[in-house]
């Protein structure tokens, strides 16, 4: 393997924090058939515990989107003149060894960052949890839309995170080069920036989306950390589950 196309790992950079609504949210969910009375958008949920929740890939993609106009980069049709984007391949690429690249087979650039999905804190948890309005952690919207030559008014329903609701957020970014190390942070925190001036999910021209992040914690992890001998301890309970599963670390 060639020196350029190698990947070493030299440690991982792990940015926690908070996430606010500052505005009314709305990430919607697919939905195949619709009842009478159903919402004519809900928003995405966490189908074990039926909290919304916020998907990495939709701060990833946004993120992208916003840096991508910030450093100017050329956008390419990759889906018939569909969809536009930045994805040149080139590994030197400040946006393309970020986010990654696979424009080119021969030369997939894997991403350097991971967006984890965003939960609820507890403590809004419970606040929304108490919330009556009709539905569970959210509140509707209802708008219309209305016909310049006759008026007619054409009412719709959207569900929402209410403004107000706190998510913890957790971003990963691995070092591969030292020396790409500054640029690459900066463009990942100005792109946190640059969300919290636009806005996050569907409808953001009306309002809704304005987010802002609060980071608590910044983790640097070397690669030594993570070639430490490390003992492994088996639970009784767990004899039927197999054990590279049961495993727990101390």
């Amino acid at each position: 393997m060639s020196e350029e196309n190698k990947r070493p790992l030299l440690g991982k950079t792990i940015i926690q924090g908070k996430l606010e609504c500052k505005t009314g949210l709305h990430i919607g969910a697919g939905k195949e058939t619709m009842e009478i009375g159903d919402i004519d958008n809900s928003v995405v949920r966490d189908p074990l515990t039926n909290r919304p929740y916020i998907p990495g890939s939709s701060i990833k993609g946004k993120i992208r989107c916003l840096t991508e106009r910030n450093l100017g980069m050329q956008l390419k049709s990759l889906s018939g003149g569909k969809i536009y984007r930045h994805e040149c391949g080139n590994p030197a690429c400040p946006l393309c060894r970020i986010y990654g690249s696979s424009i080119e087979k021969n030369s997939t650039i894997p991403s350097r960052v991971i967006f984890r999905d965003l939960s609820l804190t507890e403590v809004s948890a419970e606040v929304l949890g108490k919330m009556e309005t009709g539905l569970y952690m959210t509140e509707w919207k209802f708008e219309n839309t209305i016909d310049r030559l006759t008026s007619k008014a054409d009412p719709r329903n959207l569900e929402r995170v209410p403004a107000g609701a706190v998510f913890n957020f957790e971003i990963i970014y691995d070092i591969v080069k030292q020396e790409e190390v500054n640029e690459d942070l900066t463009n990942i925190l100005n792109g946190l920036k640059l969300l919290t001036d636009d806005y996050l999910g569907g409808n953001g021209s009306r309002g809704y989306g304005k987010v802002a992040f609060m980071i608590q914690k910044v983790t640097l992890k070397k690669k030594e950390d993570y070639s430490k001998e490390i003992p492994i301890e088996f639970k009784e309970d767990w004899t039927n589950i197999p054990s590279d599963v049961s495993s727990k670390l101390k």
